[in-house]
């Protein structure tokens, strides 16, 4: 898993309280654990005019020009913000895989449903949790400055505007800035005890050899 110091990206503000994980990333597209290849039906509903299928080309669906991820002015964004209870819905982690294959980094919101924020530092998101008003403020930003930008600390733990001499500080469980800080995912967190593990499963074929 790639690792998570810092990073400074433009915002896109998704205006939406409560999007469900099946927005994210719609059900059909489920029939893959290759965890790549989900960004291009990121929010598939919202963001093509048509019904998109598995396996189907998109680079000649129709875009809707209304929906924030199409237009022109956060192309490229790696940092999303949203409203409250983001990632709510079924427990998929291809809802955080998506993000991450689209490019998004770190996800801003006032709050987020458990499961999916536990899956974002699985899978080397950073996702933020701030106050309404610092949301609030943010959201204002972007629609205030085409090209706004943030810069994320994950060792301080701080969010910095430009040009203006605000940071805003979020919280982060001590294990989770670990695993994102080191690049860790669950299968590397168990690699990391293979001595303990080597020498359980010695002291158990000795005392418990009928097991074997």
């Amino acid at each position: 898993m790639e690792q998570f110091t810092a990073h400074e990206g433009l915002v896109v503000p998704l205006d939406r309280g409560n999007v469900d994980t099946d927005a994210i990333v719609p059900k059909q597209f489920l029939k893959s654990i290759r965890r790549v290849g989900f960004g291009v039906n990121l929010f598939d509903a919202w963001r093509y005019l048509d019904i998109g299928e598995p396996d189907q080309d998109c680079s000649g669906r129709p875009l809707n020009p209304d929906f924030v991820l199409n237009q022109a002015r956060y192309q490229g964004a790696s940092i999303l913000l949203a409203r409250d209870n983001f990632g709510c819905g079924s427990s998929r982690e291809h809802a955080p895989w998506a993000l991450a294959d689209f490019g998004i980094r770190v996800l801003i919101a006032p709050s987020f449903a458990d499961i999916f924020y536990n899956n974002c530092f699985k899978n080397g998101l950073l996702p933020i949790v701030l106050a309404d008003h610092d949301v609030d403020a943010l959201f204002a930003a972007c629609a205030a400055a085409p090209g706004f930008a943030v810069k994320v600390d994950l060792s301080a733990q701080t969010v910095t505007w430009p040009g203006i001499d605000r940071v805003s500080r979020f919280e982060v469980d001590p294990a989770r800035k670990h695993r994102l800080l080191h690049g860790l995912d669950d299968i590397a967190l168990t690699i990391g005890h293979a001595d303990k593990i080597r020498a359980y499963e010695a002291w158990r074929r000795k005392e418990e050899d009928w097991v074997f």
